[in-house]
């Protein structure tokens, strides 16, 4: 896994406003920013020297079908609030869908990012990290499941096609 990170991200420059009133896929142009910036950040303290493999690893975490299924596994760890934020996101119309991804990841993704752009608007650099660090690495399985099912690895161990 990767090491923990001490950056407060809440304390880069942003624009006057706490996001509350911007509309999802503004939020999650910010929001893709913000992750990417996080991403590459923790990628770059991985120790891998060439710069082929950083940017292999930042694409890989960086694209629709990861962060949709990021954005299933931080569900349960949304507030309300932050879940409404979600659903902004998810469910604001897009012209497009980007080829290999289906509509849903691409609507998910979009939600994940809104979320990452609120948080970061908002100034709450804490939960922000809290949240990134939760999408990249293993979360805990849910208390009701199977004794029997075998517990998921680490996601951010698994190496990029």
């Amino acid at each position: 896994m990767y090491p923990e990170k001490t950056n407060n991200y809440a304390s880069l420059p942003r624009y006057a406003g706490d996001g509350g009133n911007t509309d999802g896929l503004t939020l999650a142009f910010i929001g893709d920013a913000v992750y990417e910036l996080m991403l590459r950040d923790l990628v770059l303290s991985s120790a891998a020297a060439r710069v082929e493999v950083l940017h292999r690893d930042a694409v890989y975490y960086a694209n629709a079908s990861f962060q949709a299924q990021a954005a299933d596994r931080l569900r349960p760890l949304l507030s309300e609030e932050e879940a409404d934020i979600y659903r902004r996101g998810r469910n604001a119309h897009t012209s497009h869908t980007p080829k290999n991804k289906t509509e849903a990841e691409y609507h998910k993704a979009t939600g994940f990012e809104a979320l990452f752009g609120w948080l970061y608007l908002k100034g709450d650099g804490e939960r922000l990290q809290t949240l990134f660090l939760a999408a990249v690495n293993e979360t805990p399985e849910p208390e009701e499941a199977p004794a029997d099912k075998p517990r998921k690895k680490s996601i951010i161990r698994r190496k990029p096609l």
